[in-house]
């Protein structure tokens, strides 16, 4: 089923900092309660116990595990849960310890006792936790879950239960590779944004398929529009100041807009300057990113920690390469870039806690630049090698935020992979595709390889590189 990924899983509405150490863990908890209603013994738990392991421990306070465990496990939904409420909803956790399970039943909960770290690692995966429900018979229920990436858990049997392998896919084109991909369009003769739409048309309408893609760009659009217009410092401790909310009032003067459509269309109106456009590309950037280190809204893609560089690229093209574009383009350039994402996800790993952060930017910048490519006219071939430079040059890339949390080096690492797309995608067109030296599968392969043979520090646990060489108490 592996070949079943939709791009609707790889583009995911949820709350900052972290798919898989905020998101993954949020949605693990809500499958824990859906196991209990499902064995009719929600309204039995008594107390609740959670473990958290390797990286989701050594990182997990910076990056917001604890809360959102109790939002989790409280009932809230990420997609929906107004982010102003959250910071009171844990207070009231923490004030009064007690929470309201599955929004249904008051239990006793005491949070700095009742969520462990631990810093062992679980053997299957970097990022484990163990959710425990006692009842009032003694008697206790466990399940373990693990956030292997992006907002995506898996429970180990379910990764590698036989039977799943035998499910049908309901794709009318199964792709494992970038070589599969390729196969189907020159076959088809579609291009990869047609192919991709015939594979999500076999699970979804035509209706809900647009509807959801605009939600997701409409998502990204009022992520970067916050972003440009919230100043302060981002919290956490480092004493980060936003800057695309200066960066914004110097390169948008004194235009007049209300809302993040008008605000697009005044940028559009703007004359820009050539020394302008990587400045516009980093704010775009800065701003998704500072509003993911803030507990906001952000469209995972493929993680939140690299959340800007989709929407910074995509913004670039309405803004920069073409102001006549509307729904069709936005739609074509997300459904080239899901699907350059689920090949990665498929032939390697989008967890930086399992490859450093070439799973996350470098992931991000192949996908923006692919997806970039074939709006600018690139065949598919072109598309797939302006995916394959933009990755080749961010192999080996690592994980080593400060203090655990997703603000150094995390943000400005979205405006370079931003801008790294941008070029990636230049260069495939300047390229005749026959003379490509490096298949897209075979950087994947490099990728995931690279990813084995990095030392264990330099994967999301701040044990090395920056997180190290600096000083917290400097900050």
């Amino acid at each position: 089923m592996e070949h079943c990924i939709s791009i609707f899983d790889m583009l995911k509405i949820g709350v900052g900092p972290s798919s898989s150490h905020t998101l993954g863990p949020w949605r693990a908890a809500e499958q824990f309660l859906t196991e209990l209603r499902e064995s009719n013994q929600l309204d039995k738990v008594h107390f609740v116990k959670v473990d958290l392991y390797g990286s989701l421990s050594l990182t997990g306070i910076g990056h917001a595990t604890d809360l959102a465990v109790m939002l989790g496990l409280s009932g809230q939904d990420p997609e929906t849960i107004p982010v102003d409420a959250i910071s009171s909803i844990v207070k009231d956790i923490k004030d009064n310890n007690l929470i309201l399970l599955g929004n249904e039943i008051k239990i006793p909960f005491f949070s700095e006792e009742d969520i462990r770290f631990n810093k062992n690692f679980l053997p299957f995966h970097a990022n484990g936790m163990t959710f425990t429900a006692s009842f009032n018979d003694n008697s206790e229920y466990t399940s373990t879950f693990y956030s292997i990436g992006g907002g995506f858990v898996v429970k180990e049997d379910q990764e590698n239960s036989n039977k799943n392998k035998n499910l049908k896919c309901a794709f009318p084109y199964l792709i494992d590779n970038a070589q599969d991909l390729l196969n189907f369009c020159n076959e088809q003769n579609r291009s990869i944004s047609e192919v991709v739409y015939e594979n999500e048309k076999a699970m979804r309408s035509e209706e809900a398929i647009n509807h959801e893609l605009m939600r997701i760009w409409e998502t990204m659009l009022e992520c970067m529009y916050i972003g440009c217009h919230s100043e302060g410092i981002l919290p956490g401790g480092l004493n980060v100041r936003r800057r695309a909310f200066d960066m914004h009032q110097n390169l948008i003067g004194e235009a007049q807009y209300t809302n993040p459509q008008e605000w697009l269309e005044t940028i559009r109106k703007t004359e820009v300057k050539f020394r302008q456009i990587l400045k516009w590309v980093s704010c775009f950037a800065l701003a998704v990113n500072e509003v993911n280190a803030s507990l906001g809204r952000v469209v995972t893609a493929p993680t939140n920690g690299s959340a800007g560089v989709i929407p910074a690229v995509l913004m670039y093209y309405l803004v920069i390469e073409n102001h006549n574009a509307g729904e069709k383009e936005i739609k074509q350039f997300l459904m080239v870039a899901g699907e350059i994402g689920s090949i990665f996800k498929k032939g390697s790993t989008i967890s930086a806690a399992m490859g450093g952060c070439q799973a996350e930017i470098g992931v991000s910048s192949a996908m923006a630049a692919a997806a970039l490519c074939e709006l600018l006219g690139g065949s598919p071939e072109q598309v797939q090698m302006a995916a394959e430079i933009a990755m080749e040059h961010h192999l080996g890339l690592t994980c080593d935020p400060i203090g655990g949390l997703v603000q150094i080096p995390c943000i400005e690492r979205n405006t370079m992979g931003a801008i790294k797309a941008i070029n990636a995608a230049e260069l495939a067109l300047e390229t005749d595709a026959k003379n490509a030296k490096v298949p897209l599968d075979k950087v994947i392969d490099t990728m995931w390889q690279t990813a084995k043979d990095m030392n264990s520090k330099y994967k999301e646990t701040s044990e090395g590189g920056l997180a190290v060489a600096v000083n917290l108490a400097d900050c």
